[in-house]
């Protein structure tokens, strides 16, 4: 298993954290997934051959949040 932490900016209340973590781990690979409000992260745990970065990525602008480098 793979980590990965994505800046996740856009985030300011629990249902943001919500949107974003039910966003990883709906996907096909991720393990888990732990988001921080407060730190404008998350955190997730997955399966490199399964997904990549761009997967997890669009997942989480899809719900309305912009990950940064």
């Amino acid at each position: 298993m793979a980590q990965i932490q994505l800046n996740v900016k856009g985030m300011d209340c629990g249902h943001c954290k919500t949107a974003v973590t039910n966003a990883l781990e709906e996907l096909d690979g991720v393990t888990s997934a732990n988001v921080s409000v407060e730190n404008g992260t998350a955190d997730a745990e997955y399966d490199d051959s399964k997904v990549t970065f761009d997967q997890m990525k669009e997942a989480i602008e899809d719900q309305g949040y912009d990950v940064v480098a």
